[in-house]
């Protein structure tokens, strides 16, 4: 992203220069690593490296963060540069504010240097391993649960080269922490996924057999190896030239790794760490036995209507999430899903009520300071759609109850892979799946039962107990006809 600095660089020199409400808690290299973490994107930055800082600064603890980017050389450069310092803009519609971070001790490349990285998964130092690396990046099938068959994995599995994937990476360094005996360690996933602990340790567990692990590295990785559930909650959408504007305009100093954030955080963790964790709880995490009950809250409550918003919002040619919620009857669609489908899906976390959460979101979604682009939420719709409007389906229809609006979601994702808006623009697929669905549409005829006969025989997809049900693909059915006769915004007026 090219910008004219126009201001000093953020870094370790700047920190006594710096408003006082907008200094970090903690100063980069004085807190020794105790933490790696995968995926060194904006909502790790804005989420898991604030609630650490936090914690650190209220009950101290050698819990420094190692962020690892798999890809990205940029942004590992550009927190180098700054000494590893970034700020974090929490933005609401009546004003904002922004603070440096500094709990990061170190910033590194998995792509250019995955020996290292796998040494830092078998240090001793290392006690807890983070991950937000998407839903693709687990390499795991939504159907079945099982490891796709990825050539790279593969290789990575056979100890062929340098390891290049998520499992590769885990596998090795649980391979050499266990032959160093390096001490326990906890494996936690960050990332939108039902169950994300019970995931990850499926991942774990069948990467290691096919990588052939010895019994003594299995034995070791079973009585060493915890994988905590958690749930985490926080709007931040991708960084642009403003969010660097507004950061060096509040700091005095340029920040090429700021980002934004809404006000509300919310982080939930399985209190599963037998090598010690940070002082979450002092940061306002929430430490619990099973994570289960906020995950599908969020991933349904919150997630499946983002999606729908997204979509919907595409379709009909709106910019950002909260330019969307302004389409006439899309409010009152999303308040019913959640009612009438979402609320009776699943039981919520005891003392929460689903439809006053799911209003809460619909509130946070209108913040026009937080500028979520609609096509950066409709990415990937394919790894995302399962968990956040499929299950909901499934469980509604085991219990013998419609989900006609659940399938408006469905609907406007079909008409969205389409590839052309309301007004007949083009809409991009960005979709690990993106050149199986093209290749479904393309026998599909264009007729809306065609395009749901074509999209719902895709087993990565739409499990078939799901595909078979003649009720779901009728409603399907008749929304994608009439999103495609008549738009969105009409097709809303007349269901709501």
């Amino acid at each position: 992203m090219a910008v004219t600095l126009g201001a000093s660089r953020l870094g370790l020199a700047a920190l006594r220069r710096l408003p006082e409400a907008s200094r970090p808690l903690l100063r980069p290299g004085t807190v020794p690593a105790g933490i790696v973490h995968l995926g060194l994107g904006a909502f790790h930055r804005a989420h898991q490296a604030v609630y650490t800082e936090a914690a650190i600064g209220a009950a101290g603890g050698d819990w420094g963060i190692v962020g690892v980017a798999p890809r990205s050389t940029e942004l590992v450069k550009t927190l180098a540069a700054q000494d590893n310092l970034f700020s974090v803009t929490t933005r609401a519609a009546t004003g904002g504010s922004t603070r440096v971070i500094g709990s990061l001790a170190g910033v590194r490349h998995a792509a250019s240097d995955p020996a290292g990285i796998v040494a830092l998964l078998a240090d001793p130092a290392i006690r807890v391993v983070t991950l937000t690396v998407t839903e693709k990046a687990y390499q795991l099938d939504p159907v079945t649960g099982r490891l796709r068959p990825d050539p790279a994995l593969a290789a990575d599995l056979a100890g062929d080269g340098p390891p290049g994937t998520v499992p590769g990476l885990l596998v090795r360094g649980l391979t050499a922490r266990a032959a160093a005996d390096a001490g326990p360690i906890a494996l936690v996933s960050c990332d939108n996924l039902p169950s994300n602990g019970v995931r990850l340790r499926g991942l774990v567990e069948q990467a290691l057999a096919r990588s052939g692990a010895s019994e003594r590295v299995l034995g070791w990785v079973a009585a060493n190896v915890t994988f905590p559930g958690t749930m985490v909650d926080r709007i931040v959408p991708a960084s642009t030239a403003d969010t660097l504007a507004v950061a060096r305009h509040a700091l005095g100093f340029a920040d090429l790794a700021a980002v934004d954030a809404e006000p509300y955080t919310q982080w939930v963790i399985e209190d599963a760490f037998p090598g010690g964790r940070p002082a979450w709880d002092r940061a306002g995490a929430v430490l619990t036995d099973d994570a289960g009950p906020w995950e599908r809250l969020k991933l349904r409550g919150l997630n499946g209507l983002h999606s729908a918003t997204a979509y919907l919002g595409a379709l009909a040619g709106r910019e950002t999430v909260a330019d969307a919620l302004g389409i006439p009857g899309l409010t009152g669609a999303l308040r019913r899903l959640v009612a009438e489908e979402v609320a009776v899906s699943f039981a919520p976390p005891a003392g929460v009520s689903v439809v006053e959460y799911g209003d809460e979101v619909l509130g946070r979604f209108a913040n026009p300071a937080i500028r979520h682009r609609t096509l950066q939420v409709a990415m990937d719709g394919s790894q995302k759609l399962p968990q956040r409007i499929l299950h909901t389906i499934a469980d509604l229809r085991a219990a013998g109850r419609p989900a006609r609006w659940s399938a408006l979601v469905v609907a406007a994702w079909a008409r969205f892979a389409c590839g052309h808006a309301d007004d007949g623009g083009a809409l991009p697929l960005v979709d690990p799946l993106a050149d199986r669905i093209r290749g479904a549409l393309a026998t599909a005829g264009g007729t809306p039962a065609g395009v749901v006969d074509a999209l719902f025989g895709l087993r990565e997809v739409f499990p078939a107990e799901l595909a078979d049900d003649d009720e779901v693909r009728a409603d399907v059915t008749a929304w994608l006809a009439a999103l495609h006769r008549h738009g969105v915004a009409a097709t809303l007026a007349a269901a709501t």
